[in-house]
């Protein structure tokens, strides 16, 4: 897209890639939680997402010529649209009614930990080393760290539904990244991510117009329509560009450090926009998380490429 062309070219685009990747998906965690308290959590994410798809949808359709899916291509694209946005967007946005901005993150970035244990439990993936089993050990302690002291010094109500709402969203993210691996279509990213967005959307609508007491769009204040366009304009479409164009500039270990650097990001952004509780205990828990989640990342992917050097016998 036009955008990159704005980027430096070589790594030095990549790493400015991976930079606005990192702070604008952080800062995104931020910008929805006050959407939040403007309008229905449901209602903003179908708004954000149909806004957003459609963008990328009509892009790609009118300046790329890109055909329609096809009848197999549309049925991956609902599935993923349902994974990924409908469950993994709709559900985290709406736990920030109820659980810290960092809390919400922080569990939507133990998706790889899950992802290990689906594989291993549904699909017979035995490759696990110790460092795997230590990486799980210490995702699962730093996320109780941050839970106990959010839910014991700084618990808000509904606390728990929260919590149940972003571990949900993160469980469908890592099942969506499952189904991704196994069963690929050779579909442009960004124009598949723009259908799945559009088709989100829609779903979303339906279940937010039937269950939330949803505003009038003419009645939408200016703070709403603000967090509505950055998340549109920086979180859809800049930042998802931006991390397209580092993961083909640099190296895979580098550009998948923005999983690390967004709940930070959120967390600190959060604790200085919305004054919300930053305390020593749920900044060292976060660490440990990322931690326990770089360490499962790093096992898998020296196993991956051990198994890969080895000769066939």
């Amino acid at each position: 897209m036009s955008i990159t062309n704005k980027l430096p070219k070589g790594k030095a685009g990549g790493y400015l890639a991976l930079s606005i990747t990192s702070i604008v998906w952080g800062t995104t965690w931020v910008a929805s939680k006050i959407g939040v308290a403007e309008l229905p959590a449901l209602q903003m994410a179908y708004i954000r997402q149909f806004i957003a798809g459609l963008c990328f949808v009509v892009f790609f359709m009118v300046y790329k010529k890109l055909p329609l899916p096809t009848k197999k291509e549309f049925i991956w694209l609902l599935i993923m649209a349902l994974l990924m946005f409908v469950f993994a967007n709709g559900l985290s946005t709406w736990s920030l009614q109820f659980i810290p901005t960092g809390l919400s993150a922080l569990v939507g970035a133990l998706y790889p930990l899950s992802v290990v244990v689906i594989e291993m439990l549904f699909f017979k993936n035995r490759n696990l080393t110790i460092l795997t089993f230590i990486g799980l050990l210490l995702g699962i302690t730093g996320i109780g760290i941050v839970f106990y002291e959010n839910a014991f010094h700084h618990r808000t109500e509904g606390f728990l539904f929260g919590v149940l709402l972003s571990v949900v969203a993160m469980l469908s993210w890592s099942v969506g990244t499952v189904v991704i691996t196994r069963n690929k279509v050779k579909l442009n990213p960004y124009y598949a991510t723009g259908w799945q967005m559009l088709i989100g959307s829609f779903i979303l609508a339906i279940v937010a117009e039937t269950t939330q007491p949803t505003v009038a769009i003419q009645s939408l204040s200016a703070t709403a329509w603000g967090v509505i366009a950055y998340l549109v304009l920086a979180g859809s479409i800049l930042s998802f560009v931006a991390f397209i164009y580092s993961m083909k500039k640099l190296p895979a270990a580098i550009s998948s450090l923005y999983a690390y650097v967004n709940p930070l990001v959120a967390m600190v952004t959060a604790a200085i926009v919305l004054h919300e509780k930053l305390t020593i205990y749920i900044l060292w828990g976060a660490i440990v998380t990322l931690a326990g989640v770089f360490l499962v990342n790093y096992s898998i992917k020296r196993n991956r490429e051990k198994i890969i050097a080895e000769p066939e016998q």
